[in-house]
């Protein structure tokens, strides 16, 4: 897998999704049922598209760290270590 994974890239669009979702909402008071009908099934329709393939996305995720800690055990020990090192002293401090 050659492409990187944008958080920031999937913030916004739930944003998004949020934004129309509300514009959804304020539009139902001044729209007739069917059309709002029609529009919130095509926001469910684009939310299952974009949650499908963010599950695509984040099982090759999976699969790809599956792959990395069984091919370099004691790297992934050292890294979650180092990880968990880490956090300590930060939540230490506090």
């Amino acid at each position: 897998m050659t492409e990187m994974f944008d958080a920031g890239k999937l913030a916004e669009e739930l944003r998004s999704l949020v934004s129309d979702a509300e514009a959804l909402l304020r539009a139902s008071g001044s729209a007739d049922g069917a059309e709002m009908q029609q529009r919130a099934e095509a926001t469910l329709r684009e939310l299952r598209t974009r949650l499908s393939a963010l599950e695509e996305q984040l099982t090759a995720r999976a699969r790809d760290i599956d792959s990395y800690v069984r091919g370099n055990p004691w790297q992934a020990v050292a890294v979650a270590g180092g990880v968990a090192l880490l956090l300590g002293l930060l939540v230490g401090r506090r």
